[in-house]
């Protein structure tokens, strides 16, 4: 498991050529523990300023251990604690002058621990604009993309933190002459996924104990992880591929 970064002075410090790694392989340091990071989650980071690798005269970004550290602690923050982005940024810069801060929280601490509403976290949420600007996307493609089911609103109308990933991910794979409309059978499969999760879950939910009904959110993760780890594995079988 990754380390928690001491009060962040290393981010974004120079290190030695030997030291620095390239993001497929901070992919591999980190995917033990975040099964679900990708290459657009970690330049989503970069682009809110949550994280600043070193860039090669190619371009090419370049992490230290100390990015690395700092990356995941990012995610952990996100992960098990529902924290906005805007949440961690103030949460990491005040570690970052030195400052004790408690960790702040939106949703369950751990595990182990009982959320303050047994029937479910807060879900860290983002506005319709704050999604578009950071999707870096127009209207019409987002309207596109909510008419196939990729991203749902919320009954509010914003949209829970993980919006911002898929975006990323449908930009990326339109780069490749995917469209959106191909999508529509990911969706699906995801969607008989997290059935198959809920079916499991869900009598955890409804239980008399809260203590029970608490643990319910942890089953979850971790079902999903392993959801997302048996998908990656059967694409990279019928592909004949290895990920990094």
């Amino acid at each position: 498991m990754l380390r928690t970064p001491s009060g962040g002075a290393g981010h974004g410090a120079a290190a030695t050529d030997g030291a620095l790694m390239s993001i497929g392989t901070v992919l591999n340091a980190l995917r033990d523990e975040f099964p679900e990071v990708t290459v657009s989650k970690i330049r989503f980071l970069e682009s809110e300023g949550l994280i600043e690798p070193q860039r090669t005269p190619s371009g090419y970004r370049k992490f230290s251990p100390d990015d690395v550290e700092r990356l995941g602690h990012v995610l952990r923050m996100q992960r098990d604690h529902y924290l906005p982005l805007k949440v961690i940024r103030k949460h990491l810069d005040a570690m970052g002058r030195g400052e004790a801060v408690p960790l702040p929280s939106t949703g369950p601490q751990s595990d182990n621990e009982a959320p303050s509403d047994p029937e479910g976290p807060v879900v860290a949420r983002i506005g319709r604009a704050e999604l578009l600007a950071a999707a870096e996307i127009g209207e019409r493609e987002l309207d596109e993309w909510e008419s196939y089911g990729l991203i749902t609103p919320l009954p509010d109308g914003v949209y829970d933190a993980e919006a911002v990933t898929v975006a990323a991910l449908v930009t990326e794979l339109g780069r490749f002459g995917i469209e959106p409309r191909h999508l529509r059978a990911v969706k699906a499969a995801a969607d008989r996924e997290a059935g198959l999760v809920d079916q499991v879950v869900a009598p955890l939910r409804l239980h008399r104990n809260p203590q029970t009904r608490a643990h319910a959110q942890a089953r979850t993760k971790e079902l999903a992880g392993l959801a997302v780890k048996l998908h990656a594995a059967l694409v990279q079988s019928a592909l004949g591929v290895r990920l990094p």
